[in-house]
């Protein structure tokens, strides 16, 4: 009798494991981890020392959330609601200069498990802009809604979270689109002022590839770098990104969707290369150099 208790309490003891187990495994399969990060296309400038944001917020709006009104408009602010489709990424005061962050370097701005689905808006709230010049002089700037209502980055295709995996963004400040400097490029006495028009672009770093390689010229027989060079994406006759070549005639362009781009390289004082087709591949990096010819002195 004692022997057929024991057996019945260790059944009922098993069965409960097993529904724990149970419980545990559907609470992980409605998790996914999604990490957020931050980098720039160069700003081709030899005037400025520092380009600086202070990114307070990020969220993003799951499109699959039940609860979502569906007659929204996408500039609606649900956060405060029971019912809002957007999960906060991060919320704490992160300051970077975004010169620094070229060529392949990147800022961690949110890396968390958020509820499966699918992810098609992201909204970064900032303030703090700022551009200083090597001269010293710094212009602060306005954010035209940023720190209100956030800047509305839409990520096409969009990206989907799943359940026990991890999902990659990368946010590409470009700021040579982003800050118009207003007055005489030419001098830096000649800069009195930036308007800042913030051009984010998204990229899911699980789908997308890299574009690098080197920008040099021939001197004597001998490659020298070349800092400044201005590479070119192209994707169907529009232009997709840019990047900068650095002082060791490095370059480096990372999210770029898996396909067939036109390249071309540029500097003033060197003819332009003729444009190259090049294969972006999934999680991989294509190489493409660039050898330019001095002009002639005409």
């Amino acid at each position: 009798m004692r022997t057929k208790f024991i057996l019945n309490l260790l059944f009922v003891f098993t069965l409960f494991i097993i529904g724990c187990t149970g419980d545990t495994n559907n609470e992980n399969e409605g998790l996914g981890r999604l990490t957020v990060q931050l980098t720039d296309a160069p700003f081709p400038s030899d005037f400025v020392a520092e380009a600086n944001v202070t990114i307070f917020k990020v969220d993003a709006r799951n499109k699959d959330n039940e609860d979502m009104d569906e007659n929204s408009s996408d500039d609606t602010d649900m956060d405060d609601e029971n019912d809002s489709p957007f999960i906060t990424l991060m919320e704490e005061e992160i300051t970077v200069n975004l010169l620094d962050l070229t060529n392949g370097n990147m800022e961690l701005l949110a890396d968390l498990e958020v509820p499966v689905g699918t992810y098609d808006l992201i909204r970064v709230y900032a303030k703090g802009i700022n551009v200083v010049l090597d001269d010293g002089r710094t212009f602060d700037l306005k954010v035209p809604s940023g720190e209100q209502t956030g800047i509305k980055v839409f990520i096409k295709p969009s990206i989907a979270v799943i359940g026990g995996l991890s999902s990659d963004l990368l946010l590409d400040f470009d700021v040579s689109r982003s800050f118009i400097v207003k007055g005489n490029t030419k001098t830096p006495d000649g800069i009195n002022g930036f308007n800042f028009k913030p051009v984010i672009k998204v990229s899911n770093l699980s789908t997308s590839g890299t574009l690098s390689g080197s920008a040099t010229t021939l001197e004597e027989e001998m490659q020298v770098a070349l800092e400044g060079a201005q590479i070119s994406v192209i994707v169907a006759d529009t232009l997709n990104t840019t990047g900068f070549s650095d002082a060791d005639g490095n370059y480096t362009i990372l999210g770029l969707e898996a396909g067939a781009y036109k390249v071309f390289a540029e500097l003033e004082g060197y003819v332009a290369s003729d444009s190259v087709e090049v294969q972006i591949n999934t999680a991989n990096k294509t190489i493409q150099d660039f050898v330019l010819e001095v002009e002639s002195a005409n």
